[in-house]
């Protein structure tokens, strides 16, 4: 704009001077869209202005007799390709070319023998340019929204991972602090009730159980810590070191052919095993155990099963989340599970945990 009115002539406010004056005020005002988003002008607007701005640049090279009136209309073409759609600057380019370029060839102006007549159809030509500028601008404005996505997706995965993990933790620390702590609590008040009546055997007896429950959990704790953790021994192994840690011996059967299974896997099992066991011994003592083993064609099973007490029964309903976690457990791996009483057999009157995890 510096440039034209130092160049552009005659420019003043009377006669032909007044009239370059105007239009080239109008044809600045044109290219002032340029400063305005996108999203304040209506497109209509928008092609109205352009397209007297390109009257005006093609008015301008007609009653001007010097300088770089020309120029504004190669500016109008580029941001008219970078701002319109690509038909409708297609079609405000070649009219502003075949202004420019009738108004030279002509000779409608003072100025027509300064400039050919085909430089006045070249002002058209910046409008590739204004569509290659906006087409790669939204290439780069589309990239940042994908990349924004993915961010977001990344971001919203990760915490549900995070909220997975809290509550595999959450059941894991359930199955070995709920069952243990609340028995030993239990053995604990027992003692304490016991020495009002003076009757130190039942106490002791009540201490011992104390202290033996506290071994029994500090091994649950052990295997809870291993199967927490990713490097988890063959499942095989783990189970059958597990219940020879919890005093059951030679009371696994395996059917089928052992293979490996994912890591993710023998954990859940691992728990389930142990949620199970701990049931057992908790609301049937000194009932037999059995654990089977089987390694199917599309799936793995485990099933736990328990013969009636033949001891007393410590009556203590427990929180109820034990067989919550293992069904949330076996949902995780889109397996199935099943637990209740045995109806039929030499198991009648026990108690059964059947679960179904495929691969």
């Amino acid at each position: 704009m510096a440039a034209g009115i130092l160049t552009i002539r005659p420019m003043g406010f009377s006669g032909r001077g007044l009239a370059v004056l105007v239009l080239f005020v109008i044809s600045c005002a044109g290219l002032l869209i340029r400063t305005l988003p996108p999203a304040r002008l209506p497109k209509g607007v928008t092609v109205l202005w352009l397209t007297l701005a390109i009257v005006a640049a093609a008015g301008l090279i007609g009653v001007s007799r010097s300088g770089t009136s020309y120029l504004f209309a190669f500016f109008l073409a580029g941001h008219i390709g970078y701002r319109l759609e690509t038909r409708a600057a297609l079609v405000l380019a070649t009219l502003c070319g075949l202004l420019c370029g009738a108004v030279l060839y002509f000779r409608l102006g003072p100025g027509y023998h300064e400039l050919p007549w085909i430089l006045g159809l070249a002002t058209g030509t910046p409008v590739l340019a204004g569509i290659a500028n906006r087409n790669r601008q939204r290439a780069v404005e589309a990239a940042i929204s994908a990349a924004e996505s993915a961010e977001r997706a990344a971001r919203a995965e990760a915490q549900a991972a995070v909220l997975t993990e809290r509550g595999r933790i959450a059941r894991d620390v359930h199955d070995v602090l709920a069952h243990s702590l609340a028995g030993i609590n239990m053995q604990l008040e027992l003692a304490d009730a016991l020495l009002d009546t003076g009757d130190l055997d039942k106490v002791r007896e009540a201490n011992d159980k104390a202290h033996s429950m506290v071994k029994e959990s500090l091994k649950q704790a052990q295997w809870t810590v291993h199967a927490l953790r990713e490097d988890a021994l063959p499942l095989l192994e783990s189970l059958t070191a597990m219940l020879e840690s919890s005093g059951h011996r030679d009371v696994l059967t395996v059917t089928g052919t052992v293979r490996q299974v994912p890591a993710q896997v023998t954990q859940n099992l691992l728990r389930i095993a142990q949620e199970s066991l701990t049931n057992a011994a908790r609301h049937a003592p000194g009932g037999e155990v059995s654990v089977e083993l089987t390694f199917a064609g599309g799936s793995t099973v485990l099933r736990i099963r328990n013969r009636p007490a033949t001891r007393t029964v410590t009556r203590d309903a427990g929180s109820g989340m034990g067989l919550i976690g293992m069904r949330e457990r076996v949902a995780l791996l889109g397996g199935t599970i099943t637990a209740g009483p045995v109806t039929e057999g030499p198991d009648q009157g026990g108690w059964q945990v059947e679960a179904r995890i495929p691969g």
